[in-house]
């Protein structure tokens, strides 16, 4: 007869194999979501540089070869995607719940899905690494993709951009 409060060495063994399968599938989720995170947007951490009065950042293409790049909306982070196709920044209407934004005029929009009701709107402040641009014209889609944030030529057209070899390097002159 066993002791009480005494583990059976097979019982033992058997634990100790569970346990060494859980922390080795929970390692390797954990690297695996982190590498195919970082595939999809390999500019999580911008870095900024400014010589003189130019600030540059340099973005590599993810692998579908689009520009992604994090930043914020009104101190509310976001993920844009670089749009040069897009007339404004375009956001969905959960993320702009979330950064405070307000629908103004309605109007249609033409989008590679279709034409979309939408909403004009200003975002006040939006960051991209050390570059902050202020009262950006964008619009608010309730079609889109609530974590998506189109960067469109409302910032992209006050920036000097240039691409070669998957590297897409913006410049702002801040005089």
């Amino acid at each position: 007869m066993s002791k009480p409060g005494i583990i059976k060495p097979e019982i033992r063994y058997l634990l100790y194999f569970a346990v060494f399968w859980v922390v080795l599938l929970a390692t390797v989720t954990h690297f695996f979501g982190s590498w195919d995170s970082q595939q999809n947007n390999p500019n999580q951490q911008l870095v900024s540089h400014t010589r003189g009065s130019v600030t540059e950042i340099e973005l590599q293409a993810n692998r579908q070869g689009h520009y992604l790049a994090n930043g914020t909306i009104n101190n509310q982070r976001v993920t844009f995607i670089l749009d040069t196709g897009a007339t404004t920044v375009a956001v969905s209407e959960s993320l702009a719940q979330k950064a405070g934004l307000r629908k103004g005029h309605s109007g249609l929009a033409h989008t590679a899905a279709g034409t979309v009701n939408v909403w004009s709107t200003t975002i006040q402040e939006l960051r991209l690494g050390d570059m902050t641009f202020y009262n950006v014209p964008g619009t608010i889609n309730p079609a889109m993709d609530p974590d998506m944030v189109l960067l469109g030529m409302s910032v992209l057209g006050q920036l000097n951009f240039s691409q070669q070899s998957g590297v897409l390097t913006l410049s702002q002159d801040n005089r």
